[in-house]
């Protein structure tokens, strides 16, 4: 017998304010997860079942709702994930823009959906130092979950997150703690990031352009209504023929004719 009650009523509840709030879709194969995240908040608000949580929710919202996002987004991230994408950054657009942005010595590269921050912190490795010291070269870091958001701004991260990171990567980037358990992200490579939480489908307060944009592996949580407005958003948002890296089981329609598939869930504005 489960710890708490959740009715097919309050599953579609939950379902309807996740989607108001943030466009993402929890289809029934979500439900399990959908008890396992929440149950944690109900036990750490001492409540019973999830319609008196429900109850709560809409009574503490100030309080609760936050968490109750936090808790239903899913953060799962590595340094360099994708390595194409970032070898695609590094051989081929860095040498782009070098050329095309000499005039303004502007670079703006934006992570939208950034959790822990594993995926900006390797944009910034990929780019560091690739551009002259007078130039300004910014990476935006965003999400929606202010918890990750958090980890992301601190820089650190235990010994198994940097696992099969090459050792020389290692010295470069992070500061090892005393006991070996724990690395940090150098200043001089953070001072390259800038973090904000956001929800992409809330108004944008940057008004671009960007250089690159990676939203990669947060479409898959949206319905297609959705995924079309946003890629619209970034292709207004994009310089001329600039770059847009999704994830890898995510798709952009046929219909898109306003960005090039470049393969490899890669696509450059037309």
């Amino acid at each position: 017998m489960r710890e708490f009650a959740l009715s097919d009523e309050d599953f579609q509840t939950i379902s309807k304010k996740v989607y108001k709030a943030c466009g993402i879709v929890l289809g029934p194969h979500k439900r399990e997860m959908v008890y396992s995240r929440l149950a944690r908040r109900i036990r750490a608000n001492q409540l019973d079942s999830f319609s008196t949580y429900l109850k709560y929710l809409d009574n503490h919202e100030d309080q609760e709702f936050s968490q109750f996002i936090n808790a239903i987004t899913t953060n799962l991230t590595s340094f360099f994930r994708e390595s194409h994408h970032f070898e695609y950054l590094s051989q081929v657009i860095v040498p782009q823009l070098l050329e095309k942005n000499k005039h303004s010595k502007r670079v703006r590269i934006w992570s939208a959906g950034c959790s822990t921050g594993e995926e900006p912190y390797s944009i910034a490795m990929t780019i560091f130092n690739r551009f002259p010291s007078d130039w300004d070269v910014k990476v935006l870091a965003t999400d929606l979950d202010s918890n990750v958001l958090s980890k992301a701004q601190s820089g650190v991260y235990d010994s198994g997150n940097v696992t099969g990171l090459d050792g020389r990567v290692l010295k470069k980037w992070f500061l090892k703690s005393a006991d070996g358990h724990a690395y940090k992200i150098k200043p001089t490579l953070q001072s390259l990031i800038y973090f904000k939480r956001l929800n992409l489908l809330e108004k944008w307060p940057m008004k671009g352009p960007f250089d690159v944009i990676f939203c990669r592996n947060v479409l898959i949580y949206f319905d297609k209504e959705t995924k079309d407005k946003l890629f619209m958003k970034y292709h207004q948002i994009l310089g001329e023929q600039r770059h847009l890296f999704i994830g890898h089981s995510e798709t952009m329609g046929k219909e898109h004719h306003e960005f090039k598939n470049l393969g490899r869930t890669m696509y450059q504005k037309v």
